[in-house]
C-alpha cells in the first residue's frame, strides 16, 4: 500500500524533501494552502511539518484542527511553535533517522487507533484497560472490555444467554448470574468515578450501549 506523506514546509524544507524522495520511498505531498481539504488529509498516512512554516498562523491553525492523522514535527531548536504532534525530532536528521521515525510513527498510530474506541462520549482503551472520560477514568478487566466492545459493536439489545455464548462460551441454557454480576460491577464503577447511571441500559430485549 501507498504511503502518502502530506508535507507542511518552508520553500527550503519543501525543496530538501524533494531532492530525497525517491530514496525516501514515500509519496510527498506538499501543502498548498488554495488546495487543502478534507479528502487530501484523507488520503496522507501521516504529516510532516517544519516548524519554521508555523509562524504563519492561518497554517498553525490548520494542522492543529487535523485529528486523525499522526503528524510528525521536524524542529529548528532556534525556532519553538505550539503546534501540535505525535513525535518529535530535531534538525538536521539522517535520511535513514527520516525513514524510520515516519515507519514507526504511522505502525505505532495504527495501532493506537485500533485500540480505541469512542463510546458515547467516553473512550475505551482496550491497551490501557480503562474507560475514559476527559481526565477521569476507571479501570476494566478483560472480560468488562470484551463485554463493552460486544454490546457498541452489536448495536442492538443483547440477551444475557447471547452474552455468555458470545463472552464466556456457555451454554445457552446455562444457569448462572456471571452476566448480572459484571454488568453491575461495571455500572457501579462507571457512576462512582464518572458519574453516568446509563451507560449500559438494560431492556426487556436485554443489555445495550
Amino acid at each position: 500500500m501507498k504511503t502518502n506523506l502530506l508535507i507542511f514546509g518552508t520553500k527550503n524544507f519543501n525543496n530538501s524533501l524533494y531532492e530525497i524522495k525517491e530514496e525516501l520511498g514515500f509519496s510527498l505531498i506538499f501543502f498548498d494552502q488554495n488546495e487543502i481539504s478534507e479528502a487530501l488529509v484523507s488520503s496522507s498516512s501521516a504529516i510532516i511539518v517544519d516548524n519554521k512554516i508555523c509562524k504563519d498562523e492561518n497554517i498553525l491553525t490548520i494542522i492543529n484542527n487535523i485529528f486523525n492523522k499522526p503528524i510528525l514535527l521536524l524542529e529548528n531548536q532556534s525556532f519553538l511553535t505550539k503546534c501540535k504532534y505525535n513525535e518529535k525530532n530535531y534538525l538536521p536528521i539522517s535520511l535513514a533517522d527520516l525513514k524510520s521515525k515516519v515507519i514507526n510513527l504511522i505502525t505505532t498510530y495504527k495501532f493506537n487507533e485500533n485500540s480505541s474506541i469512542a463510546i458515547k462520549g467516553f473512550v475505551l482503551d482496550k491497551n490501557e484497560k480503562k474507560l475514559k472520560k476527559g481526565s477521569l477514568f476507571v479501570l476494566i478487566t478483560e472480560r468488562e472490555v470484551q463485554l463493552i466492545e460486544l454490546l457498541f459493536n452489536e448495536k442492538k439489545p443483547l440477551s444475557k444467554n447471547v452474552i455468555l455464548k458470545k463472552i464466556w462460551k456457555y451454554a445457552d441454557d446455562a444457569d448462572t448470574h456471571t452476566v448480572e454480576t459484571h454488568i453491575y460491577r461495571l455500572r457501579k464503577k462507571i457512576l462512582d468515578v464518572l458519574k453516568d447511571e446509563n451507560f449500559i441500559v438494560n431492556s426487556k430485549l436485554g443489555y445495550s450501549i
